[in-house]
Formats: structure tokens, C-alpha cells, sequence
């Protein structure tokens, strides 16, 4: 990677770190790592809590999805605007609004009397995670100018990435047996206040587009239009796929994006610019944040049922379950950053973890009724995180390197939208999968033979499980495709890397 960059008049320039920057760069790594755990984790951490706040609040089955949907609508629609606002006003500024915000809805959440109350501090964590999460990492992008450091640095983040949501689901677990709902709500302000302060003293607000102008017409389009593609995946959990409400949002949400793509070829001050895609990996680690995204969904969700529905697990034991995956991820991270990718390219390496990912799924549909979890789950598990560790810490260092300091918050916030569309979308597409192969299986079956019931059950986690490892395979494919051999270099048509 670059150490130069060209400053406004044409001529190479080094763009040195603040010296106290740089001595304090680790526990800026900490902040950030504290911060992008509670977005995260926040995306799961209620899920086990459901039945408990529905007992307490008294809303619907048909309710009951909203209080996840709500977070991942706002989370995923207002992600370009939070980067580029992180761009225009300074990273420190929306990293600590954000912060703040994510703090004080989630505490309004903790206190809901009803429904409405809820679902409305879901959104509003989802709108203040979109601030704060482009923001955490493209600061992380900024701060790491050693190619072995930033390697390092970017192990650690994307570990937490591919693995808050497993971290959620025990916090979630601990929380509401030890003691109540409410806590996996309240827990945000614990995490807030130390990432605040350590964000007050450690960060310095960089305002690397304070020249430009917020795309209006540009953030209009691209936020309706993800938020109508994945509310209109989110209907298909509970709508037929030949629904108005599923296919009608889906298709609004292709026509939109495809006149956002239009008009950043027009705008003057392009909300997404279109440099950032053309970089061949950076496309393709988009496409695969996109892929693990979307198939680490048939792990978390449909494991989550088997473990607490068919083996009795508590929340608790539930969430403790899925932490040797977790380690196998983190050690898999340090591993792909580090040494695979700097030394034989990821061409070689995320393919390859794609594969081992693909393995660990196909591998798991060898659960039954009287499987064992030492035997028919854990192994698998750690096979699928060492996969997942392999792709998602290398493919989002490369989808935000190489791009101009003006650009590092809006790289990052694309990031987020692949990871937080193609989990909505995974979801979706899993859990009807799974609802029609269960339906299937009772066919000239007694349904109401609680064994009959049980294996109809298990055949929808298989299923699910099938399709995910179905859905690591293309993606393996797809990105020894598309991503370029040799070890990565600064592409000479790519947006110029500035060091800060």
C-alpha cells in the first residue's frame, strides 16, 4: 500500500499521523472494537429476549418480527448517509453522536410500556447504528497506515464482525435468565459510556469532504430503495412470495437503486462515487461481505431452534454454545490478515474459506432427533467459523483500502449495507425455504404425532442448512472470479490512499 498520496496541486505528498494519533492508535483500536460489538450484537441480543417482552408487553405473534425488522430497515437504509455525514461533518462528531444516540434510544427501549414504544427505539438504534458504524470503521481505516498493523487491526474488527452476532445471542441469553428482558436493551448505555469517553480523548475529527455537498436527491433513492428491498424480504417471512407486499417492495427497491446507480454517474457530489465500485477486489469483497452475510444467518437462526426447541438448551447455554465458533473465527482472522492474504493474495485465501465454510454447513445437516451437540453440532461449528473467519476480516480490509481519505466513511458505510442487506435477505429467503420443507415433509403424514412434528422440524434446519452451504459455494465460485491473483496493491486507477 501506498505511503503517498497527491495533494490538490498534483505533487506527492506523504500525509504523516499526529504522533499522539499514532502512540494511541491500539486503544483507538479498542473504542472501535467496543463500538462496532455493541451495533453488532444488537442485531441478535434481543432475539432470545422475545418471548419474555412479548409476555410482558402483550403485542402479537404477528407483531413479534417488527421488533428485529425495525432495526435492520433504518440500519441498513440510512448506512450510505451515516458514512457520508461521517465524510462531511468529521468522524469524531458522528461517532460520538452516534454513540450517545445508540445509548439514549436504547435505554427509551428498556423502558417501553408497549409495542409501539419498542418497536419505535428499535428503529432509532438502527438510524444511530448507521451514524456510528461507518464512522467506527473508516476511522479504523485511517488510524492503521502499517500494512502489518492495519492487518492486525482489521483481524480484530472483522472477528467481532462475523461474531458479535453469536456474542449477542449469550449476552442475550445471560441477560434475560439472570436478570430480565429489558437488560439487553440497557446493557447499550454500560457499552456507550466507555466507547464515548474513550472516543472523547483517543479520536481526532477528521473532515476529509468538508468541501463537498450531501447528495439529497442521491440519499433519498438509495435510502428508499434499500429500505423497500429489504422490507420487502423481511414480507416474505410472513407474506406468499407471490404477494403485492413481497414482490411489489422488491421490485420498487430494484427500480430505485437502479436510478441511484444512474444518478451518481450525473451528481456532482455523488453520495456513493462510483470509483469506489470499480476497484475489481473491492467489488468482489463487497460481494462477499454480501454471500457470508446472507448464508451465516442459516447458523445463527435455525441452530439457535434446534439448540433450545430439540436439545433443551437454556438462552444461556444457547448462546454459550456457538462460542468455540467464535473462537474458531478470531483465530481464523488472525491468520487470513495477517499472514494468507499478505503472502498468496485472496484469491487463494477467501474462496478457500468460502469452501471450508461451505463443508461446516453441508456437514451440519447430519442433525436429528437424538443427535448430540458434541458430536452432531460442535465440530461443524468450528469448521463453519474458521471458514467464515477466512472471508469476512480479509474482505472488508480490502473493501475499504485504497480509497481517498474523502471517501473512507461511505467505502465503510457500503460495507455495512452488503453485511446488514444480505443478512436481511438471507433471513428471509431461509426461513421460507425452511417453512416449505416442513410443510412438505407432513404430506400423507400425521401432523399432529409430536415425533412427525419433531421431524418436520428438524428437515427445515437441514434445508436451511443446505441452502447456506449452497450459498457459500457460489460464493466461493464468485470469488476466484473476481478477484485479482497476486498479493494486493494499490490499483493505479483506484481512489489514491491517503494516510492520516
Amino acid at each position: 500500500m501506498s505511503q503517498k498520496t497527491l495533494t490538490e496541486s498534483g505533487q506527492e505528498g506523504a500525509v504523516e499521523a499526529p504522533a499522539d494519533a499514532s502512540a494511541k492508535r491500539w486503544w483507538i483500536l479498542a473504542v472501535i472494537a467496543l463500538a462496532q460489538l455493541m451495533v453488532v450484537l444488537d442485531a441478535t441480543i434481543v432475539n432470545i429476549a422475545l418471548p419474555s417482552a412479548q409476555a410482558d408487553l402483550g403485542f402479537s405473534d404477528g407483531n413479534r418480527q417488527w421488533i428485529v425488522t425495525a432495526y435492520a430497515l433504518a440500519f441498513a437504509s440510512l448506512l450510505l448517509l451515516g458514512g457520508r455525514i461521517a465524510d462531511l461533518f468529521g468522524r469524531k462528531t458522528a461517532f460520538l453522536v452516534g454513540v450517545v444516540g445508540f445509548a439514549a434510544v436504547s435505554a427509551l427501549g428498556g423502558a417501553a410500556t408497549n409495542f409501539e414504544m419498542l418497536v419505535t427505539a428499535r428503529a432509532l438504534q438502527g438510524a444511530f447504528g448507521a451514524l456510528l458504524a461507518p464512522a467506527a470503521l473508516s476511522l479504523l481505516n485511517t488510524t492503521f497506515t502499517d500494512a502489518r498493523e492495519r492487518a492486525r487491526a482489521f483481524s480484530v474488527y472483522g472477528a467481532i464482525a462475523g461474531a458479535g452476532g453469536a456474542v449477542g445471542l449469550l449476552l442475550g441469553g445471560v441477560l434475560t435468565d439472570a436478570l430480565d428482558w429489558r437488560w439487553t436493551l440497557y446493557v447499550n448505555v454500560v457499552i456507550a459510556v466507555a466507547a464515548f469517553a474513550g472516543g472523547w480523548l483517543l479520536l481526532h475529527n477528521h473532515r476529509d469532504a468538508a468541501n463537498s455537498k450531501l447528495d439529497v436527491p442521491g440519499t433519498l433513492l438509495v435510502a428508499a430503495g434499500l429500505f423497500s428491498l429489504v422490507y420487502g424480504f423481511s414480507n416474505a417471512e410472513t407474506h406468499d412470495w407471490g404477494s403485492p407486499e413481497t414482490w411489489g417492495f422488491l421490485l420498487v427497491g430494484g427500480l430505485l437503486l437502479t436510478a441511484f446507480a444512474w444518478w451518481q454517474t450525473r451528481a456532482a457530489h455523488p453520495l456513493l462515487p462510483l470509483r469506489i465500485l470499480l476497484d475489481r477486489n473491492r467489488a468482489a469483497s463487497f460481494l462477499a461481505v454480501l454471500i457470508s452475510g446472507g448464508g451465516m444467518f442459516g447458523v445463527f437462526l435455525f441452530l439457535t431452534y434446534y439448540l433450545q426447541l430439540n436439545l433443551g438448551f437454556s438462552p444461556t447455554k444457547t448462546g454459550a454454545a456457538f462460542l468455540p465458533m467464535v473462537a474458531a473465527l478470531m483465530v481464523a482472522a488472525q491468520v487470513s490478515t495477517t499472514k494468507l492474504v499478505p503472502r498468496i493474495g485472496p484469491k487463494t485465501v477467501i474462496p478457500v474459506g468460502f469452501a471450508v465454510a461451505a463443508v461446516g454447513m453441508a456437514w451440519l445437516t447430519g442433525i436429528g432427533v437424538g443427535s448430540s451437540y458434541l458430536s452432531a453440532v460442535l465440530p461443524q461449528l468450528i469448521v463453519t467459523g474458521f471458514g467464515l473467519g477466512l472471508v469476512m476480516p480479509p474482505a472488508m480490509q480490502l473493501a475499504t483500502g485504497g480509497v481517498a481519505a474523502e471517501d473512507a466513511g461511505v467505502a465503510s458505510a457500503t460495507v455495512n449495507a452488503m453485511q446488514q442487506v444480505g443478512g436481511s435477505i438471507g433471513t428471509a429467503l431461509l426461513n421460507t425455504l425452511a417453512a416449505s420443507a416442513a410443510t412438505d415433509y407432513l404430506v400423507g403424514k400425521d401432523p399432529t404425532n409430536r415425533l412427525v412434528q419433531t421431524r418436520a422440524t428438524i428437515e427445515s434446519y437441514t434445508t436451511a442448512f443446505w441452502w447456506s452451504a449452497g450459498l457459500f459455494a457460489v460464493g466461493a465460485l464468485i470469488a476466484f472470479a473476481l478477484f485479482r491473483r497476486g498479493v494486493p496493491e494499490q490499483d493505479a486507477d483506484a481512489a489514491p490512499v491517503v494516510h492520516m
